[in-house]
């Protein structure tokens, strides 16, 4: 019965949503587009910002740094051989040099800068262009903190610093927050597309959380997640983690944090009153979502959700007020939890915060607002630990757990969804979830 279901349920065209989704020619183009304005417009700034001159980016083919997959132009799938990038930002003459040592010119932006033919040993170039430039600082990406600007691996930095001369060597330091500024620093134009990108993943989970999918009694929340994998695929599109669906009852207790964040919970069949959580993201155009809605499978004589499921997802939202009023330029990931929790505490509500970077990274590099397993903040010394800066993009990613009498249990709203922060303060991406999704959608009652 299942597999007949399933057939069918693939078969079904999902409406498309109302974006436009480029064919890959186009996305190429586009990729490529951002990209040469982020190297013009935006390097030289955070280059300026983080007072590191020369920044060299070293990694092999099948093996990349996390920055340079970000440097990449779109028909670059790899680094190739060893590719090495080299920025060198002169204020004075507000110029920077972006050179490749490497075979190739590495898209529109980067040339190549070397010519095996005149120098066989590509480190001796290198230390060459090194030589010309007399930097001040050059910036490796290697961090304990940071993971993705931790990229250099241990036998390109041995290689590099045994051709470094030695009088350069005082002058290299770690390039993390060079690394982490280009990862989560988001432009005008990259917002523009990110708003695109998250209607189009709110139009899927509606779909998905629907009688278009959900038939009570016979669709399993495995059928959903791969309902949802099918049509990011028939879109084009792809999805940086496997979705996840699960269910919350009247009559099964609230299982725990580590379950929900770890373990998963076994496939079941969606029934007439449950509630329903799933965890989606997509990617276009070198950017990720990352959301979290809920849904709720009606009774047959209900035409609504009952009241106390509305009121504990109104729960929900004012934790994340809680959390988005408390987001403050400057202010470190640590502190901003602190501050959300007490806030959300002290009217009663019990809040869990787990917020990360989200874009060019579903799990990006940035500003950390807890984790599910660290409520009480991260290590002083911990990287994560970060001040937010403006222009970034995050998971506002929650839970608000609500005790529900009428089912003699806790219940835990969870939620999650794309925010920017700019100059001007917090705003979601493309709007939040403020009302259940509801299975069916209630149509008009038809007279006697």
């Amino acid at each position: 019965m299942r597999s007949i279901f399933q057939l069918i349920l693939f078969v079904l065209p999902a409406i498309l949503p109302a974006q436009q989704i480029l064919p890959e020619r186009e996305r190429a183009k586009v990729m490529d587009e951002i990209l040469e304005e982020r190297f013009n417009h935006l390097l030289p700034e955070l280059m300026d910002k983080t007072d590191i001159d020369m920044w060299i980016v070293i990694s092999r083919e099948y093996n990349e740094d996390p920055v340079i997959r970000t440097m990449l132009p779109a028909t670059w799938l790899n680094a190739r051989r060893r590719t090495i990038l080299l920025f060198y930002r002169n204020k004075a003459t507000n110029t920077l040099d972006k050179l490749a040592v490497a075979r190739y010119n590495v898209g529109e932006s980067i040339v190549s800068a070397w010519d095996k033919e005149k120098e066989p040993d590509q480190w001796k170039r290198l230390i060459q262009l090194i030589e010309e430039r007399n930097p001040k600082k050059i910036g490796l990406n290697f961090s304990k903190d940071h993971n993705i600007a931790d990229g250099l691996d241990k036998t390109d930095y041995d290689e590099f610093m045994a051709n470094l001369p030695k009088k350069f060597h005082s002058r290299v330091g770690s390039a993390e927050q060079l690394a982490v500024r280009w990862i989560e620093t988001r432009t005008p134009r990259e917002m523009a597309i990110f708003a695109q990108l998250t209607d189009i993943t709110h139009h899927i989970v509606a779909e998905a959380f629907s009688e278009k999918v959900i038939t009570p009694g016979i669709t399993t929340t495995d059928d959903v997640v791969w309902w949802m994998r099918q049509q990011v695929t028939d879109l084009g599109l792809d999805t940086w983690f496997h979705p996840t669906v699960d269910i919350q009852r009247n009559n099964e207790g609230l299982v725990s944090h580590l379950t929900s964040f770890s373990a998963g919970e076994a496939e079941k069949v969606i029934l007439p009153g449950d509630l329903l959580h799933c965890d989606f993201g997509i990617t276009y155009l070198r950017l990720n979502t990352d959301c979290q809605e809920m849904g709720y499978v009606l009774l047959p004589e209900e035409r609504e959700a009952p009241q106390f499921l509305v009121n504990a997802l109104k729960d929900g939202n004012r934790v994340q007020d809680f959390l988005t009023q408390n987001m403050i330029k400057g202010r470190v990931g640590n502190d901003i939890l602190a501050k959300s929790l007490q806030a959300a505490k002290d009217t009663g509500l019990r809040p869990s915060i787990y917020t990360h970077p989200l874009g060019t990274y579903g799990h990006s590099a940035g500003t950390t607002i807890g984790m599910w397993d660290a409520q009480g903040g991260i290590a002083k010394d911990d990287g994560e630990n970060y001040p937010l800066n403006p222009n970034t993009a995050y998971a506002i990613e929650l839970n608000a757990t609500v005790n529900i009498p009428e089912w003699n249990r806790d219940i835990r709203i969870m939620l999650e969804e794309p925010g920017f922060y700019g100059e001007e303060g917090f705003r979601y991406v493309n709007g939040r979830q403020t009302e259940l999704l509801l299975i069916p959608r209630p149509k008009p009652q038809l007279g006697n």
